[in-house]
């Protein structure tokens, strides 16, 4: 049978591309040749026969054709090679278009639809089927409430914003430390300013009812009073302080009016009842017309520039009357405006140009003296100040005539006291006018300036 074959192969010479194609084709027999219904060498039944060189040509054949094959059947499964609908179906390619394969999201836009729970399961819960999953957040302890509520109260002070600080509060589990926030909030604003106190006055406000019940509020005030000694300490007016945070409590509605009765006869100590007696004084003035939702006063830069302006006007007042430059320079620093102390410079100035007599002049620069060497009012504001002035020193000399001259009186002593510099000492006007003395000078045009 193989010399049959071997003079077969020898009287057809196959070539690389025709065994390559008709393994491809898929008509091979099992012994790996190729059957050929259309073969003219066969005579009679009977292969023809070759020589020995065409036995070696037909081994070399093949083990071509043999190669072939191995090859074919690696590539079958490469990207390379498609299926009948032209999907790719070899490496590299996704498989099942992107649906196939562990660890996958499923075929792109492909939308899942309910999971129909199995009764039949084994695992199967029917206590599982009104089950509700909800985020729990584990009550906050006392040694992490300082740590986490404190920050929340600091930032309130830059910010300002209480729907934050509610948002913040409401997302903490406070458990039985709810009480305990406004004493936090309160404690931290008797070190704080005045601004700072009215913003702790509105945050206990809206706490009230989001977050705080009133029953919370009062046993916060309870051991704000019962900490007085201690806040005494670092704060000697915190009696005072307190009280006037309950009276304003009292007035915005979140503690009772019988909540300062209730302590009628029951205080011994005396800071408990001088914080308790100011509050008595303030909601009793209250009656009369005081206002105790403004008790601290407003951040400077959330007042009006009109009441700022009363406010400086008023300070200078004072401060003729009494002469005393340390209370002037600390209540000037309550007033919580460094960017409007250009306008208390242009208002003691104008205050000089419209006094009568040496003193005002002379009070007002020891004053200026001495906020500009503590640095309460900078080189810049000092500058503006004078700079307005002299930009309506013109309309200021229709009703002051001799405004001039005692600008230019008040700029030179304040540039030999080293108020200003030379520079701005030089922007001062001049103003220079003609006049006719008298008669008798016979016509003579003097010159004066002032």
């Amino acid at each position: 049978m193989a010399t049959d074959c071997e003079a077969w192969l020898n009287a057809n010479p196959i070539e690389a591309d025709d065994l390559s194609d008709s393994f491809l084709s898929g008509e091979e027999d099992n012994a790996g040749l190729v059957v050929n219904k259309n073969i003219k060498n066969e005579i009679n039944g009977n292969w023809l026969t070759s020589s020995s060189n065409s036995i070696h040509e037909a081994r070399l054949k093949a083990k071509a054709k043999r190669r072939l094959r191995k090859n074919s059947s690696r590539d079958s499964g490469r990207g390379d090679s498609l299926s009948d609908n032209g999907e790719g179906k070899g490496r590299g390619l996704p498989k099942k278009g992107g649906a196939g394969g562990k660890g996958v999201w499923g075929r792109s836009g492909e939308v899942y639809g309910r999971e129909v729970v199995d009764q039949r399961d084994p695992n199967y819960d029917e206590a599982q089927e009104n089950c509700v999953y909800e985020t729990v957040v584990p009550p906050l302890e006392e040694k992490d409430f300082q740590k986490t509520v404190t920050p929340i109260v600091q930032e309130y002070f830059e910010h300002g914003d209480t729907n934050e600080v509610v948002e913040l509060l409401a997302g903490l589990n406070l458990g039985p430390m709810r009480s305990e926030v406004p004493s936090l909030a309160v404690s931290l604003a008797l070190e704080a300013k005045a601004s700072q106190r009215e913003l702790t006055s509105t945050l206990l406000a809206d706490l009230c009812g989001p977050v705080l019940s009133p029953s919370d509020m009062e046993n916060s005030f309870d051991k704000l009073l019962q900490q007085l000694p201690d806040l005494v300490l670092d704060t000697p007016g915190a009696p005072q302080l307190v009280g006037q945070f309950i009276a304003r409590a009292v007035s915005d509605n979140i503690l009772s009016k019988s909540y300062i009765e209730g302590f009628k006869g029951r205080v011994d100590c005396q800071y408990t009842r001088a914080s308790l007696d100011r509050a008595v004084v303030l909601l009793k003035m209250s009656r009369g017309g005081l206002r105790i939702d403004n008790q601290w006063g407003t951040g400077g830069g959330q007042r009006p520039v009109i009441q700022l302006i009363k406010e400086v006007n008023l300070l200078l007042k004072e401060y003729i009357l009494s002469g005393d430059s340390k209370e002037a320079e600390r209540c000037l620093r309550d007033l919580e405006v460094p960017h409007f102390h250009h306008e208390f410079v242009y208002e003691a100035i104008v205050l000089v140009l419209e006094s009568k007599g040496e003193k005002t002049l002379r009070m007002v620069l020891q004053l200026l003296k001495s906020l500009s060497a503590s640095s309460v009012i900078t080189v810049d504001q000092m500058r503006r100040g004078f700079e307005r002035v002299y930009m309506d020193i013109a309309e200021i000399n229709i009703d002051v005539p001799r405004a001039y001259y005692i600008l230019e009186q008040f700029v030179d002593k304040s540039f030999v006291m080293g108020i200003i510099d030379v520079k701005l000492r030089d922007l001062c006007p001049c103003r220079g006018r003609k006049r006719f003395v008298s008669e008798g000078d016979g016509g003579v045009v003097k010159h004066e300036s002032y």
